[in-house]
């Protein structure tokens, strides 16, 4: 499989890469790196295609990269005391409502 082949991967693994990479466009990264980005991720997850002839043909998902977020945020938030959490949490509200007020169209 020369390099950039995407033939080994299955169809689901397509469909994960394409929605991982359309997130990152989203957050405004450029397309050609959001792409490498994904596959890069998806990659991590299943080690390389599960299809025949594939890298990953064999070996267990794991979603590593899927299950991260949760665990980061859960243990900043559980090191910090309630006074803390609370202030945070009325700062992110007033944050949200000054950018929706932002966005909201001059009438």
């Amino acid at each position: 499989m020369s390099q950039g082949d995407k033939s080994k991967y299955t169809d689901k693994q397509i469909r994960k890469a394409e929605h991982i990479a359309e997130s990152y466009e989203g957050r405004g990264v450029p397309e050609k790196e959001a792409e490498a980005r994904a596959w890069a991720t998806v990659n991590k997850d299943d080690g390389g295609g599960k299809k025949p002839g594939g890298s990953g043909r064999g070996k267990a998902s794991s979603h590593p990269a899927a299950h991260r977020g949760g665990q980061v945020g859960g243990k900043a938030s559980a090191a910090r005391t309630p006074e803390e959490r609370s202030a945070s949490a009325k700062k992110a509200a007033a944050t949200r409502k000054r950018n929706a007020e932002a966005a909201r169209p001059a009438s």
